[in-house]
């Protein structure tokens, strides 16, 4: 059984089913609020990894969406700038795990780290509602 630090969006779909499948692996879950952390670039950048700038972000954020937000990929700092102003830019979840910081839900990379008990039969990343008039993104669910 592995402690998880699981930051997430209160009330997202996809951070509960991420969370049931640890959860039913047997690892204990320390489920922490993604959107009230205090955040900093070189806290936030430890959970980055090597990931291409573009895997940072929420495409489902409203303004990403929408096109009214443009992102300068091609500088990090000012990206990881934004991202602590406005965490709903990340996308999500953070979690640390012994030591290791992962963002998104990699479901083989969390097996080989501590183990699953079942795989998702669906897609646990992109947002269910991204195509619907109803975002995760913004208030409620």
């Amino acid at each position: 059984m592995a402690l998880v630090v699981f930051y997430e969006k209160p009330g997202c779909i996809n951070n509960r089913k991420q969370k049931a499948l640890l959860a039913g692996a047997g690892h204990q879950i320390d489920a922490r609020n993604l959107l009230t952390e205090a955040w900093t670039p070189e806290r936030l950048r430890a959970y980055l990894g090597e990931q291409p700038v573009a895997r940072w972000i929420n495409s489902s954020h409203p303004q990403i969406k929408s096109g009214a937000l443009a992102l300068d990929y091609d500088d990090p700092q000012a990206v990881l700038a934004q991202l602590c102003a406005d965490p709903l830019l990340i996308r999500r979840p953070l979690m640390e795990i012994g030591g290791q910081y992962l963002q998104g839900f990699d479901a083989d990379r969390v097996d080989q780290l501590i183990g699953l008990s079942q795989r998702p039969e669906e897609d646990i990343e992109t947002c269910p509602r991204t195509h619907s008039a109803t975002s995760c993104s913004s208030g409620g669910a």
